[in-house]
């Protein structure tokens, strides 16, 4: 009898120890990537923010205003790894959103899985999972540490931006798919069927409300932190003879993929809004003592930057309506998970950079790279010096792959070739800097730009040589990123919440401080490649009591 009484009180002594830890956390996680967002945006458009969306964040949380990716190439699939994981394409291995697999002889896509099913689309957007990626998240991390407790969702237009986040123990990630269809859907990696309240989420009509007419939220002439509506640097949408407010898009969808075109506007964050609301009541997401994961990316932002640029009006509105989506989604989080039960943290998965058609028209230089051009001249050039053809494999992502077979079949020694290739590619007038596979196995840079291209070289996965192009090298229309410099590399980083001190520095960080920033604040293991550290500059500092 005494042992059973001993027995339960050890049992009461360990409850009220999981209690008081699972009390000094947040109930829910909510990680918002931002696709292609600057951190200027934040000081240009402030004026026009409303007080509860960036600015709330900004005047109660904590700002990293120097925050930078520390790899290259800057992409949506590796920006929304590394900062799920803490580490970079040389370790989680995730070196684009799509690249040449050199065991495969392929192009092979970031979160592409042909041994999965769709559930929710009979179509083959729905055969997606995380299995690239080698490395944990700080989802799954949070899965381990609660026995399985903690749920984690994954939202977002993007499959990549919903599944690479949540990592590979999550209970969902759902992306959007447009054409005839218009729905989140998932795969068979996670379920077998869509739960009901997804299902009721695809029925409820909300994508064709959609299909409406895309005007400016506020008058046009207020906004003047862009440049002119008509311009020769956007795309636009077909249909439209140029690329002006207001765009009908219930009359144009159709020449733009249906469905597809809500992405392409501000209108896919705020589906996105809608789903990921949805997700949370569904889920009870932040409704017990276990902390629930949200991993949420809004994706329009970067689409309407490639079409339209950075300098565009569209821009300019799409954030602008961005800044009432964040608004919404916090007074969201107060009323249903409550005000000091919930942490956020934001960031983007890249940036962007001036459409170079627009930086020559202001006699800015781009020296831009003509891809075609200078592969075929590349071709050309080592077919005449070694009088055979098929040396390379691959050109993809700024990197030349080159095919071994052949080169051993020719008795090519690999680190000679080397030596041409980079000696050629240093000669051609788009082509700033080249570093090869020895350069950026044997030693290690600590600084600069090889210090970038060697955190984006993943020594299994990547080419033999990676090539940086001149800074704004781009297109003559709509903005491009993926580069080493900073206005690709420069990335917003905001902590709000739970546990968040207000303040903010100007002192250097990297996007692979997130992830072990928010084990640290959670109180569980950093994902199992992190190579960041934690953001002492907030952690250690007091947190004013509710």
């Amino acid at each position: 009898m005494k042992r059973f009484y001993f027995l339960l009180f050890i049992s009461f002594l360990v409850v009220q120890a999981h209690a008081q830890e699972t009390q000094d956390k947040p109930k829910l996680v909510v990680g918002i990537v931002i696709d292609q967002m600057r951190y200027d945006y934040l000081q240009k458009f402030w004026s026009r923010f409303e007080d509860g969306g960036f600015k709330r964040m900004i005047n109660e949380g904590y700002n990293f205003k120097n925050n930078h990716y520390n790899y290259a190439p800057t992409f949506t699939g590796p920006g929304h790894t590394s900062v799920w994981t803490g580490t970079s394409p040389m370790n989680h291995g995730i070196i684009g959103n799509d690249w040449y697999s050199k065991f495969e002889d392929q192009m092979v896509y970031c979160a592409g899985d042909d041994h999965v099913d769709p559930v929710g689309t009979e179509s083959a957007a729905g055969k997606m999972s995380p299995h690239r990626m080698v490395s944990t998240t700080l989802a799954d991390q949070n899965r381990l540490h609660t026995q399985f407790r903690g749920k984690t969702i994954g939202v977002s237009i993007k499959d990549r931006g919903a599944i690479l986040p949540a990592g590979h123990t999550a209970n969902a990630a759902y992306w959007f798919v447009g054409g005839d269809e218009g729905k989140f859907v998932t795969s068979s990696y996670y379920m077998n069927e869509l739960p009901q309240w997804a299902k009721d989420f695809n029925n409820s009509g909300k994508n064709k409300s959609y299909l409406k007419t895309w005007n400016t939220l506020y008058e046009i002439d207020s906004y003047i932190m862009s440049g002119p509506d008509k311009n020769n640097f956007e795309g636009g949408f077909k249909g439209n003879e140029t690329a002006e407010f207001p765009y009908e898009l219930g009359k144009i969808s159709k020449d733009n993929g249906r469905y597809s075109i809500i992405p392409q506007t501000p209108y896919g964050d705020d589906i996105t809004l809608d789903f990921a609301e949805a997700a949370i009541l569904g889920e009870q997401l932040g409704q017990d003592a276990d902390t629930d994961i949200l991993a949420l990316s809004f994706s329009s932002t970067d689409k309407v930057g490639h079409n339209f640029g950075v300098n565009s009006k569209e821009l300019e509105d799409t954030y602008l309506r961005l800044d009432k989506n964040i608004s919404d989604l916090l007074t969201f989080l107060d009323q249903n998970v409550g005000e000091n039960n919930y942490t956020v943290f934001l960031t983007s998965d890249h940036a962007g950079n001036h459409v170079s058609g627009y930086l020559e028209s202001v006699r800015i230089p781009t020296n831009n790279l003509e891809y075609g051009d200078f592969i075929d001249a590349m071709e050309v050039f080592l077919q005449e010096k070694y009088d055979t053809e098929g040396l390379i494999s691959n050109v993809s992502n700024q990197q030349i792959f080159f095919n071994y077979k052949k080169l051993e079949e020719e008795e090519i020694n690999t680190e000679d070739f080397e030596k041409v290739i980079s000696a050629y590619l240093l000669q051609q007038p788009g082509i700033y800097k080249v570093f090869t596979r020895t350069e950026l196995t044997s030693g290690s840079f600590d600084s600069g730009v090889g210090y970038v291209v060697q955190n984006g070289f993943n020594q299994k996965r990547s080419g033999d040589i990676a090539f940086v192009k001149y800074p704004g090298s781009g297109f003559e229309k709509g903005s491009m990123h993926g580069s080493v410099w900073n206005y690709d590399t420069h990335a917003p980083l905001l902590f709000f919440g739970k546990g968040i001190p207000h303040g903010s520095t100007f002192e250097r960080t990297e996007i692979i401080d997130i992830a072990p920033t928010m084990a640290a604040l959670l109180g569980i293991e950093y994902p199992n490649a992190t190579s960041g550290k934690p953001l002492f500059q907030m952690l250690d500092l007091p947190v004013e009591s509710e």
